[in-house]
């Protein structure tokens, strides 16, 4: 875990190498430019003198009892080469240009819909609380979710592609509001020149042929909830009435899966304290054909019995070295499968904005409540201090909105030297806030579990590319 992070200052320039060894790999990642390295021995300890000295010959002295002197030289020229490609050693792209990022026009692109404050399941980590967000219990009236449309519209700029995610509480307690605002946003497509894509997440209870259907011909993405493994899922995702609701789910699950051919979904779970060894969920999973994974560690109060704590780290990084090492395995067998915190496009990848601020909550993604009150995300919903209007006034507190505008990667000390920034992009605001009282802070548990998460990813791909 983050073995060799090293902030080296040239000239004022701050430049960062993140060296680190997992699964027989010798890898290093060059923080400014993405760059990343498969190395021998050799060139990892020279890098690792070249974060610490310019001067070839004082290399050459530190490593000179361990290597041929000659060999070291070579070496020591590969990576002044790299460093001449923009690959090694590469100046930071991004940081001066912060300023006219953060003075960026404000344009929504996303709506997350609660469609219902209301649930059929009693999960114990829940956030919601049932459904609820620390108030009523209520479900979304077709005329509400129809300004909430309007608003994201009149919004939106000259953006096209929207996206609306329909989400609870459980959404299918409400599912004829559902289908009627995608029919409504389907017709609004075509008078504004808008492209909607509409997404749902669902604990899959209510489930059935017609909604399956439905979501097939209109659901760009879906979201199916399920922790892992029978014990597991019962344990934290109850009936109200403390009966099991594993068994009703997972052929719903299976049978949805295979009707989107394997793709445009996730079976998305959490692990908490209770199941450490969450690799086995996540494998489990797999092993009932899910093609799209994600299990996702529980940010939870540290007084609640579930919620993960320092002393736990270790174990959880042995899980994901676990995983990743039997990922490679099925994928080359022909047998694999996507999991969420492991995919890394090393070539394309986010767009500068999704570097620096991540989801885009507060400016260019909000939360609707039932009622239509508006918030920086889910996660924000009931904290009235984060209230930023309504769909009749919209946006009317816009201090709010230019506090997470300046949040990014920048605006956080712990970001300034963490090799994960550009991927992370700051971590979640929400949590920083539940945890420290301020969104420009960041969940010290959640990043340490990130970095080795990406790590794990890039190893995982260095081994992929050797077939």
């Amino acid at each position: 875990m983050q073995e060799d992070t090293k902030r080296t200052e040239v000239e004022g320039r701050i430049l960062l190498i993140h060296q680190y060894k997992n699964n027989g790999y010798n890898m290093v990642l060059d923080v400014n430019s993405g760059s990343v390295h498969v190395v021998d021995e050799m060139v990892y300890d020279v890098l690792e003198q070249m974060q610490e000295s310019e001067d070839k010959e004082t290399i050459c002295k530190k490593l000179q009892a361990k290597y041929p002197l000659t060999d070291i030289e070579e070496a020591i020229e590969e990576c002044e080469e790299l460093k001449k490609q923009g690959m090694l050693f590469t100046d930071d792209i991004y940081e001066n240009a912060i300023d006219a990022f953060a003075d960026r026009p404000v344009v929504v692109k996303a709506l997350c819909l609660h469609i219902a404050h209301d649930c059929n399941l009693a999960c114990r980590y829940c956030f919601a609380e049932e459904g609820e967000y620390h108030g009523r219990r209520a479900l979304m009236s077709f005329e509400v979710g129809k300004k909430a449309l309007d608003f994201l519209i009149s919004n939106s700029g000259n953006r096209k592609n929207l996206e609306v995610d329909f989400f609870g509480g459980e959404p299918l307690m409400n599912w004829q509001v559902v289908k009627d605002l995608v029919a409504y946003g389907r017709e609004q497509e075509k008078i504004h020149n808008k492209c909607f894509r509409f997404t749902l997440t669902t604990n899959g209870v209510l489930l059935n042929d017609e909604v399956i259907e439905f979501c097939n011909k209109e659901m760009g993405n879906v979201v199916l909830s399920i922790d892992g493994r029978k014990e597991v899922h019962d344990f934290m995702r109850p009936f109200r009435n403390g009966k099991s609701s594993y068994d009703l789910i997972i052929p719903k699950f299976q049978k949805f899966a295979e009707s989107r051919n394997q793709d445009k979904y996730y079976v998305r779970g959490t692990f908490t304290r209770h199941n450490l060894d969450f690799a086995k969920d996540v494998l489990h999973l797999a092993d009932l054909g899910f093609k799209q994974i994600s299990v996702e560690p529980v940010v939870a109060p540290p007084e609640e019995d579930y919620a993960i704590r320092e002393e736990d780290l270790p174990v959880i990084f042995e899980q994901y070295d676990i995983l990743a090492k039997e990922m490679i395995k099925r994928e080359k067998e022909g047998r694999g499968f996507n999991f969420f915190h492991f995919m890394i496009d090393l070539t394309g990848g986010p767009c500068v904005y999704k570097r620096l601020s991540g989801c885009g909550s507060g400016t260019e993604y909000l939360a609707v409540t039932p009622w239509g009150d508006l918030y920086p995300c889910h996660q924000f919903v009931g904290t009235e201090e984060f209230l930023l209007g309504d769909v009749d006034t919209g946006v009317v507190k816009s201090d709010i909105t230019c506090e997470f505008k300046q949040c990014n990667v920048y605006a956080k000390e712990e970001c300034k030297d963490c090799f994960a920034r550009f991927y992370c992009s700051g971590g979640c605001a929400a949590n920083s806030f539940n945890f420290h009282k301020t969104i420009n802070a960041v969940y010290e548990i959640g990043c340490k579990m990130q970095q080795k998460r990406i790590e794990c990813a890039l190893m995982i791909k260095a081994a992929l590319a050797e077939e």
